[in-house]
């Protein structure tokens, strides 16, 4: 899954969020080929989704989807199985727009978020390919309508485009959150140099030496966008048409932003945990390399197959086999140019996840097992949803690292639980509220108003929640004191939520 604050930031928000509600009118279409072929693997995936913890000696609890989608309050979701060069099976679940009865299709457009980021990677290398680009030389070189701006951090080494697309280039602003229905949008020089208004997120800067560390950056990524458009002289909607999205069949999907209105009865609307509809409907995002394509499910699978083809040789559509498998190669943790990649051998997979406001969505893709899968959602929610779909799809296909983990519970005493209780804050994950109940720690994600969230001890100051593989540690000067901090771990990335009360 995407590494970075958001998708820590969207895990935590929606385990707190997690209150059983009553979601009416759950629907499911069906469409493409091989559907009858696969109905009885499609009904298990459907009816076997489980969490990714479990407690040890405890059976797991398996659910169907349609209880997770009225447990979460997901209105709908867009499913894309694809193996050996072709779309396999696709499923559409529940409303594209629950105040008109709009059922999801296969063709149902939604927001890809940060998936955005890896299709747009692939038309960078195109360009460099092309020698308009390079990968490795200073991104001012070939910027004209703007510059990162020189200080103390880019002295010895600079910004380049293989830093950005494997987000080790040092850069700020993580994500986006878009713009609502009616308010000003600026231009991408605007985003960079966060003029407020109209702006709505700081200015892109280099706040560490580039090439140092990993440090997820959709800010990287709009700067990357206004080179391409520098470089080409082309508005970045139809260039990444000409250069991805048509030569990979993605004939369904437009980085414009706002969608024009001769799409708009295929999108869906976007929706918060609550299951209320976000204030005016799709946000505009004029970051549109990061955060801006809309698509679907399918139109993700054809683009990763191209990647496979190139991958293997057996097309160059958009890149070289060599280049192609530089995209595919880890540069700085498990980030690519462009995507996150994982595994070795058959295990190896290339993927990459998004969440817009009100969208989640997720595409994973093993090129030597030929074989992958897409899921977009239309709630804040949709995350944990998606990834108890996914688990699901892994254990039917069997693939790899996909796996419950059993967890033993530790017996804590009264008195270290209570020492736990309290408020804490973190800039980027913001405040968690720690409870107890019955003996019991809960954690709360605010403000939300939402229901608390179990925490489970495997020792005295370590904890972990069933929904999400996220570890939480307790901090304190002493075993029976006040914790001061809470420690936040989701794979590479770690947190320090300090005790505010």
């Amino acid at each position: 899954m995407e590494r970075g604050i958001a998708r820590v930031v969207g895990i935590v928000l929606a385990v707190a969020a997690a209150a059983a509600g009553v979601w009416a009118g759950w629907t499911s279409t069906s469409a493409g080929p091989g559907v009858s072929a696969d109905a009885e693997r499609i009904s298990r995936i459907e009816s076997g989704m489980t969490g990714p913890i479990a407690i040890k000696g405890r059976p797991a609890p398996a659910y169907s989807l349609a209880e997770r989608m009225e447990h979460y309050k997901v209105p709908g979701v867009s499913v894309a199985f694809f193996g050996n060069d072709r779309i396999v099976w696709t499923r559409g679940y529940g409303y594209a727009d629950v105040e008109r009865k709009t059922s999801v299709s296969a063709e149902t457009l939604f927001q890809a978020a940060s998936i955005s980021k890896p299709v747009a990677a692939l038309a960078a290398l195109h360009l460099v390919e092309e020698g308009k680009l390079s990968l490795d030389e200073d991104v001012n070189a070939k910027l004209k309508s703007w510059k990162v701006p020189d200080n103390e951090f880019t002295k010895e080494q600079k910004v380049t485009l293989r830093r950005i697309v494997s987000h080790s280039a040092g850069l700020t602003v993580h994500g986006f959150p878009g713009y609502a229905s009616g308010e000003p949008v600026p231009t991408a020089v605007q985003v960079l140099d966060g003029v407020k208004p109209p702006a709505n997120t700081a200015p892109v800067r280099v706040e560490v030496e580039p090439g140092q560390k990993w440090n997820y950056s959709g800010g990287g990524f709009t700067i990357m966008q206004l080179m391409m458009t520098d470089v080409t002289g082309e508005p970045f909607p139809p260039l990444m048409s000409e250069l991805v999205l048509k030569p990979s069949g993605m004939t369904h999907s437009t980085y414009e932003q706002p969608l024009p209105q001769d799409r708009a009865a295929l999108a869906t609307m976007p929706y918060r945990s609550s299951g209320e509809l976000v204030k005016g409907g799709p946000h505009t995002y004029p970051e549109m390399a990061a955060a801006g394509l809309w698509t679907t499910p399918s139109d993700l699978g054809r683009m990763a197959m191209e990647v496979e083809r190139e991958y293997h040789g057996a097309s160059h559509r958009i890149l070289s086999q060599s280049m192609a498998q530089q995209y595919l190669t880890r540069q700085k943790g498990d980030s690519g140019l462009g995507v996150f990649v994982e595994g070795e051998g058959a295990a190896l997979h290339f993927s990459h996840s998004g969440g817009n406001e009100g969208y989640r969505c997720y595409f994973v893709d093993f090129p030597e097992r030929h074989q992958g899968v897409a899921i977009m959602t239309n709630s804040d929610n949709g995350g944990t949803l998606l990834n108890e779909l996914l688990r699901s799809v892994a254990k039917e296909y069997g693939w790899p690292g996909y796996a419950v983990t059993e967890k033993e519970l530790a017996q804590i005493e009264p008195k270290v639980l209570a020492s736990y209780v309290g408020d804490y804050q973190e800039d980027q994950v913001g405040k968690i509220a720690v409870t107890q109940k019955d003996g019991e720690l809960y954690l709360q994600a605010q403000p939300l108003g939402s229901e608390p969230q179990e925490l489970l001890p495997e020792s005295p100051t370590d904890f972990f929640i069933l929904t999400e593989a996220i570890a939480f540690k307790f901090v304190a000067p002493k075993a029976g004191k006040p914790a001061e901090s809470l420690v936040i771990s989701f794979g590479p990335q770690t947190f320090t939520a300090k005790r505010s009360k």
